[in-house]
This record gives C-alpha cells, sequence and structure tokens, in this order.
C-alpha cells in the first residue's frame, strides 16, 4: 500500500490502497488508539460512501462502535473529537486532490493529529504483519449528528458584512454544506452544490486555473473580497477587489487585526512564510515562532508555544479556540470582519495587503529531482558561500536568511520534488537569485 504519507493516509481509491486495506485500517485503529468508539465523517467524493462502509466494518469487526456524523468538513471532525472527548476520529477525505483519490485523516484525544511519526508508521506496521480475527461481540454504528452545534459556534464569530459585496467559490465541496447557514444568500455564490466529480475545477485553490472564476466573479460584479475553499473546507484563500490572489501567509497578518489587541501574543507561521508578515505582527505585539509546514506539525507546535494563531502558505490557519486546529470556514469569518471594519474606515482589501506584502517574493517553486539531499546541500552551499547568512534553521529541509533576503528550500513528503522559495526587498535581487537556483538545480535535473 503506498497511501501512508507524512500528514494522512491518501492516494488514487482502488490503486495506492484498496477496501481490503480500508478495513485492515479500521480493524487495528482502536488498538491504535486505545479507544472503542471512533468518530468517523466524510466528504462528498464518490468514494466516500464505499470506504466509510469497510472502515466501519473493520472498527465494528474489533469490537468498537462507530459515530457516524455523515457528510462533514474536515473542520467539524476535529472540533466534535475535542468537543465530545472522542480518543479517536477520522475523515474520509483527500481534501483539494483530484476526484479519483480519497484518504483519512485520523486524529486522536483533543484532536490532535495522528501523523507518521506519531502513529501512522505504526498502523501500517500492525497491518503488514498482524492478524485481523473478528471479535465475537461487534462494535455498533451510532448516528451521530452535530451539526447545529457546530453552527452555533462559528456563528459566535459573527459580525455585521452587510456593507461588504462578497464572491465565493466553493469548488463544489464540503464549504457548500454550511456556508449559507453562515453567510446567508446575500453573497454571490459559485460551484456552490456538493459534487465529488469537481465538474467545474479541481478543488486546489493554490493552483491560478483553479481560481479563474472566482477572480472574473470579483470583476464583473465589483465585489470587495473573493473566498475560495477547498475541497474539506480545512484552507480558504482570497482574492482582492481588483481580482488579485492573495498569497495565504499574508492572511496570517490580516488576523492580527482580531488576535493581537496589545497583550504579547505568540503566533505560528511555517518555514515559507514572508518576512513581512513577521513585521507586522510584532508591530500589534505578536511573537512569532516558526516550524515545519503540515497540519501534524503545526496544531502540535500551535499547543505547544500556547499560540493564540497562525498560518501556513497552503492556506491552512490554525485557532486555540478552535482546540489548535484549522478551519476554513472559521478563518473566513474572522477575514471578513475584518475586511468589513476596514472598509467602514475606507481601506480596501489590496490596501490592506500591501502594509504585509513589503518584500518581493518568489511564489513557491517546484524542481522535479530525484536526488533532493544532495541539491538541497548544492543550493545552501552555493549561497552561503557567496555570502555569510544571519540566520539558519534546518527543521524543514533549509530556510537561510541574509541581510536583504531569505529562501526556503524543502523536500516534499510525497514526490520527487525540491519545493523553493525566495524573498527579497527589491525585484532585482529576487530574479538574480531565481536565476542561480535554476543554474545550480539544473545539474539534478
Amino acid at each position: 500500500m503506498n497511501a501512508f504519507k507524512a500528514y494522512d493516509i491518501r492516494g488514487v481509491y482502488g490503486i495506492d490502497f484498496t477496501k481490503e486495506d480500508i478495513y485492515k485500517i479500521g480493524y487495528f485503529l482502536p488498538q491504535l488508539l486505545k479507544t472503542t468508539k471512533i468518530l468517523i465523517g466524510r466528504d462528498v467524493r464518490v468514494s466516500s460512501d464505499e470506504i466509510y462502509d469497510h472502515l466501519k466494518q473493520g472498527i465494528n469487526d474489533a469490537g468498537a462502535d462507530v459515530y457516524n456524523a455523515g457528510l462533514t468538513t474536515t473542520p467539524m471532525i476535529y472540533w466534535a473529537t475535542a468537543k465530545y472527548n472522542f480518543a479517536a476520529s477520522v475523515q474520509i477525505t483527500a481534501s483539494h486532490n483530484p476526484k479519483e483519490y480519497n484518504g483519512l485523516k485520523v486524529s486522536r484525544e483533543e484532536a490532535l493529529p495522528v501523523g507518521y511519526e506519531t502513529g501512522l508508521a505504526e498502523l501500517e506496521q500492525m497491518i503488514n504483519d498482524m492478524p485481523v480475527v473478528p471479535v465475537i461481540n461487534r462494535g455498533e454504528e451510532i448516528n451521530f449528528s452535530f451539526r447545529n452545534d457546530y453552527l452555533e459556534f462559528l456563528n459566535n464569530y459573527q459580525r455585521d458584512h452587510s456593507n461588504l459585496k462578497i464572491g465565493i467559490d466553493c469548488s463544489n465541496g464540503m464549504a457548500a454544506l454550511l456556508i449559507k447557514d453562515l453567510l446567508g444568500n446575500a453573497p454571490i455564490y459559485i460551484f456552490d452544490t456538493l459534487d465529488g466529480t469537481f465538474p467545474n475545477h479541481e478543488a486546489n485553490p493554490l493552483i491560478p486555473a483553479n481560481v479563474k472564476d472566482l477572480k472574473k466573479l470579483v470583476l464583473d460584479n465589483n465585489c470587495d473580497i473573493g473566498v475560495i475553499f477547498d475541497g474539506d473546507a480545512d484552507r480558504v484563500m482570497f482574492v482582492d477587489e481588483k481580482g488579485q490572489f492573495i498569497r495565504p501567509d499574508l492572511i496570517i497578518g490580516v488576523l492580527a487585526h482580531h488576535f493581537l489587541t496589545g497583550e504579547a501574543e505568540n503566533v505560528l507561521q511555517d518555514i515559507r512564510t514572508s518576512e513581512g508578515v513577521r513585521e507586522y505582527i510584532e508591530k500589534f505585539g505578536g511573537k512569532m515562532h516558526m516550524w515545519k509546514v503540515g497540519r501534524a506539525y503545526a496544531a502540535l507546535k500551535l499547543r505547544d508555544i500556547d499560540g493564540i494563531f497562525g498560518g501556513e502558505l497552503a492556506g491552512h490557519y490554525y485557532f486555540r479556540d478552535f482546540y489548535y486546529s484549522d478551519s476554513g470556514l472559521l478563518a473566513c469569518l474572522l477575514v471578513l470582519n475584518i475586511i468589513s471594519d476596514m472598509k467602514n474606515h475606507g481601506v480596501s482589501v489590496s490596501q490592506l495587503i500591501s502594509q504585509i506584502s513589503t518584500y518581493a517574493n518568489s511564489g513557491e517553486i517546484n524542481f522535479r529531482i530525484e536526488k533532493k539531499t544532495e541539491a538541497m546541500q548544492a543550493v545552501k552551499d552555493h549561497f552561503t558561500k557567496a555570502e555569510k547568512p544571519q540566520k539558519f534553521y534546518d527543521f524543514d529541509g533549509y530556510r537561510i536568511e541574509f541581510h536583504d533576503w531569505w529562501f526556503n528550500i524543502r523536500p516534499s513528503n510525497t514526490e520527487p520534488f525540491l519545493r523553493f522559495i525566495a524573498e527579497a526587498k527589491d525585484e532585482e535581487k529576487l530574479q538574480k537569485v531565481i536565476k542561480e537556483v535554476n543554474l545550480v538545480l539544473g545539474a539534478f535535473q
């Protein structure tokens, strides 16, 4: 089985993992997480119901009960895991991946993520090495609905957005399950029906082609802001009133307007985040902490530092008040509150972002390379021999900071790619860096 990844279990269903694999995962999960009841939600992908059936059968055959939450966003399951004191939960989803993909996001008590380093490796070993022996006293399936409670929680963060014209692209994903309960019919919606075949575009807002329709919607309707969700609604991204995509790390700075009110608070960023975001956070009295990419790391780190919130370049935003987990819908509500207040003070979205985006940024560039370790070392050596670094981080690839620029180079956990991002005080310096890294990495391609 090729579906065990750093953060979750995911792949092309029927190829990377099968219904037999799912059954075994279900059978060994209660033993792994030491529980007799597991909460399960699922997205609307075509294969999700079948995966649920086999997962449920495995869990029941191990003598544990399945609490069936039905169709849910991924953050709904995180919230309910902690809120109702489940020791284990699973969301059946492949998030932003194409329609033929599916997977499992596993959590333990308090919505703590179970990644490869924190349980999935052990689960994989169980599946490979241990026999399946169904128990006599099988577990049961219990329908478990908490939609109204969850909406009540989110509505605590609602403010008056009536001064805004909002465009929203649900990507035919799970945000459509709840968004109109929260924002009503005032926004202009596209692709707001649940459809696991994703007929309009893939549910990955980081691919520019997938944001074209939202950009057009914003411009055609003179919207103040555009909002787009990924497939399972754990991520959200934004377009400004000019139809320009907002790089997601910059939204960390926007959220400072809600969370940082003068008291010193810890904030979390990933290793790819703009230096402009740190500087903006510090203006509000926040203290920025940097850590690895991915929920399996970020949710644990935010809890460790007791951070009030955090975010990632990929559009995940984590909140202390959301059990240190990420929620696209909660982030959306908070950003809309801030943008509404800004508009009342005559500040547009693009004007606000320009205060945070003060560096020339390359965005993440992918290089297809098999010898990733050697290539990373070559890039590190090239730049550090030419200029003495001011700061050096090596916990997720390398982030090396110089006087007026920095770069991060990190290996993909699942693909033969190196991911490179650089930022500089001016565009000329940035282009020089990009040209040099292309030359260095060209020898490995």
